[in-house]
């Protein structure tokens, strides 16, 4: 399953990353831009880190759930509440975004367990 939230994630990733360089240039501020570059930069780290992890399981029969659920929820609510913020200039989607970057995080750390092997 979590090769398919890659590539949907992956793919996503490089629609959205294009899309932003070519159809927001004259449409958002130099720095809303930037604000978009940077989600779909994490997106796209996130989607391989989605991709590892999905072969790390099919190669050894461990489950890579928690980092894997914690990514995705990442992806969303850090890159997802950003695309938002540039596209409509709501403010009150400012707050997901740091949930959505903990989120990524706790990722990274849920990852700990796996490589001890417990």
């Amino acid at each position: 399953m979590w090769t398919y939230v890659a590539a949907a994630m992956g793919s996503t990733a490089i629609f959205i990353g294009a899309f932003g360089a070519h159809g927001l240039t004259d449409k958002v501020s130099p720095e809303r831009l930037a604000n978009w570059h940077t989600a779909a930069s994490y997106h796209l780290a996130h989607a391989i880190a989605l991709l590892a992890l999905a072969l790390f399981a099919k190669a050894t029969g461990r489950s890579v759930t928690l980092p894997a659920c914690l990514f995705t929820i990442g992806i969303v609510g850090f890159s997802g509440s950003i695309y938002l913020l540039v596209l409509t200039g709501q403010k009150w989607l400012g707050p997901v975004t740091p949930i959505g970057g903990l989120a990524m995080a706790a990722g990274w750390l849920a990852l700990i367990p796996l490589a001890r092997g417990s």
